[in-house]
């Protein structure tokens, strides 16, 4: 990654890892474990339905992203991963961002996903959090040690919905306003470009 990445918000970036979580809201009292689970536990069932469906990949990429869009927060964690670039995009630039970022992600961990083909996911605890409900669940594939897999769910969108995924102890939400940080650098800070290229990818 360029080490110009860094530079335009590397104290802000900074205060954002450092604070984490602990920046989102604390639950609304609606969210229950019981509801946090339940919707990890649909979301696992249509991964592993997905993953025994023996679709093409492109299949698979379209099941993964109906799978993403109807069970993520998609609006806050593509507003998470612009960082502080969200605050100067208007409310159009916003949407298609969000829109085109939603192909992007779907695919990208379609992508991981179906590495699982052969193997399942199974989800074994809850605990509270400020920001709603950690669930682990942890992943089996075929001839692999299985590893953890930690969905974040909360309900500030007005649904129950997860907003961050743990895949291997790697942080979706970290993850991409990493490399969209980096993106948006390497276009000089124009959105709209980023916008227009990751819909080529999505």
């Amino acid at each position: 990654m360029p080490s110009n990445s860094f530079t335009r918000r590397s104290f802000t970036a900074t205060a954002l890892s450092a604070l984490g979580l602990a920046m989102l809201p604390a639950p609304v009292l609606a969210l229950s474990e019981a509801g946090a689970r339940k919707l990890v536990d649909t979301v696992v069932a249509e991964i592993n339905r997905v993953i025994a469906s023996g679709k093409s990949e492109a299949a698979m990429i379209r099941d993964f992203e109906g799978i993403f869009a109807h069970y993520a927060d998609v609006p806050t964690i593509a507003r998470y991963a612009l960082g502080v670039d969200a605050r100067r995009a208007s409310n159009a630039q916003l949407g298609a961002f969000t829109k085109v970022f939603q192909g992007y992600i779907s695919k990208k961990y379609g992508k991981r996903f179906r590495e699982f083909i052969g193997g399942k996911i199974e989800v074994k605890t809850a605990r509270p959090i400020k920001a709603g409900y950690e669930i682990r669940t942890t992943a089996y594939l075929s001839g692999e040690a299985p590893f953890e897999v930690i969905f974040l769910v909360s309900d500030k969108s007005g649904r129950d919905r997860f907003f961050n995924m743990f895949i291997e102890g790697v942080s979706l939400l970290q993850t991409e306003r990493t490399e969209i940080g980096a993106m948006l650098d390497r276009r000089k800070g124009n959105i709209d470009q980023l916008i227009a290229d990751l819909a080529k990818v999505g």
